[in-house]
């Protein structure tokens, strides 16, 4: 039973230590500032997913599906606790939560089918931009950094909870 309990315990603070680097990075300045990522609840939201699904990608080791899970179950509560501190009542969440539950698997199913740079270029102006062509450059040079940072990734020690997404985007 103690095995049980440290092993959970052990599990949440590793999903803890991924979160706070997901949202670490998604917060960076850079991407608002020089790639002109609307700095709105939906760009921010947006930007969370991206590296929720790098870091996601990450963690599909078996070994680390129960800390995947974790993970996961901590981002929607965090965009829970966020809709509450909002105002947003207890009648409205659950129409709420599950538009963002399709939002997010919705990226998620767009950015697996992006096989190379120009599809994952598409993917982020129609997400994070909303389909704006004006942003189409901005949207080329993320897609070169998220193909740079599952490649960092690969070489993190995510089972200790290292999540190296490598260089801001330039």
């Amino acid at each position: 039973m103690l095995s049980a309990l440290k092993k959970s315990n052990k599990e949440r603070e590793l999903a803890s230590r991924l979160h706070a680097a997901i949202i670490g990075r998604a917060r960076a300045p850079e991407f608002f500032a020089r790639f002109g990522v609307p700095d709105t609840l939906d760009g921010r939201f947006d930007l969370v997913v991206l590296h929720a699904w790098l870091a996601l990608g990450r963690l599909r080791e078996p070994s680390l599906h129960e800390v995947s899970q974790r993970l996961t179950n901590m981002m929607f509560s965090a965009f829970d606790e966020g809709l509450r501190e909002l105002g947003i009542s207890d009648m409205g969440m659950g129409r709420r939560m599950k538009k963002i539950a399709d939002a997010f698997y919705g990226r998620f199913k767009a950015y697996d089918e992006a096989a190379d740079e120009t599809a994952m270029a598409d993917a982020l102006l129609r997400n994070l931009y909303r389909g704006e062509e004006k942003h189409s450059d901005a949207a080329t040079k993320l897609a070169g950094y998220v193909f740079s940072a599952r490649e960092a990734l690969a070489h993190s020690d995510a089972a200790q909870g290292e999540l190296d997404f490598g260089p801001l985007p330039q």
